[in-house]
Order: C-alpha cells, then structure tokens, then sequence
C-alpha cells in the first residue's frame, strides 16, 4: 500500500474542505500564523474557483512572495494588474517581487506607478 498516495490525497482533501467561505477564513489564518505554504494550498483552489476575485488572488501572490515562490507571486500579480491596472497594492508587490529576484530595471516602474497610485509623489 502506498503511504505517500494516502498522505498526500488526505493533505490534497484538507485544504479543499469546505465552503469558500470557510476555505478564505482558514487561508487567512495559515497566513497570519505565517504558514504561507499552507495558505497557498488552500487559496489555490479558491483562485481556480473564483479567477475574477481579487482578494484570494492577491493573498495567494503574498503567500507566494513570503514563501518565496517568487516566480508564482510574479504570474498571480501580473494577472491582478492586467485585469485593474489601477491596483495600487498588486503593482506595489509585483515591484518588490521583481526586487528581490534582483529585476531592479522591471521594478523600478512597478514602484514607481504604486507610489503614485498612492498619491506619493517625488518632492522637487
């Protein structure tokens, strides 16, 4: 008998228990005891459920970046800017994501479109 197999659809069952609702709540708590990983489970299958919504898109691209899943954290926030250009926080993140895999020249406009966004604009 595979061990492995069991395991893994058993942990697979457990982030996909429940309603979004209770699936949000439980993401949101994994993330604030700092479980991005788990977090991310959980809010995959809700960003596969609910594409359109924002919030569980935006938290699994900060589960991600927390976690290190750069690259995932950069696919996830460039959905979220594509789809409201206007998304100050996304266009914030995406630039510190772009940062710290050391693409200073993407993040540069990234951030700087954030801070304006923001209503930070550079003192003459």
């Amino acid at each position: 008998m595979d061990t492995t197999y069991e395991t893994t659809t058993d942990a697979t069952a457990y982030y996909a228990h429940g309603t979004p609702a209770e699936r949000w709540e439980r993401a949101q708590l994994f993330f604030g005891a700092k479980e991005y990983t788990a977090a991310a489970r959980v809010l995959v299958g809700l960003v596969e459920e609910e594409p359109e919504q924002t919030g569980p898109r935006l938290l699994l691209a900060r589960a991600y970046y927390h976690s290190a899943q750069l690259r995932r954290a950069e696919a996830e926030l460039r959905v979220i800017v594509e789809r409201d250009p206007v998304e100050q926080y996304a266009r914030l993140m995406l630039g510190r994501t772009l940062e710290r895999q050391g693409r200073h020249e993407e993040a540069g406009p990234q951030l700087r479109l954030a801070a304006a966004l923001s209503g930070e604009f550079p003192q003459d």
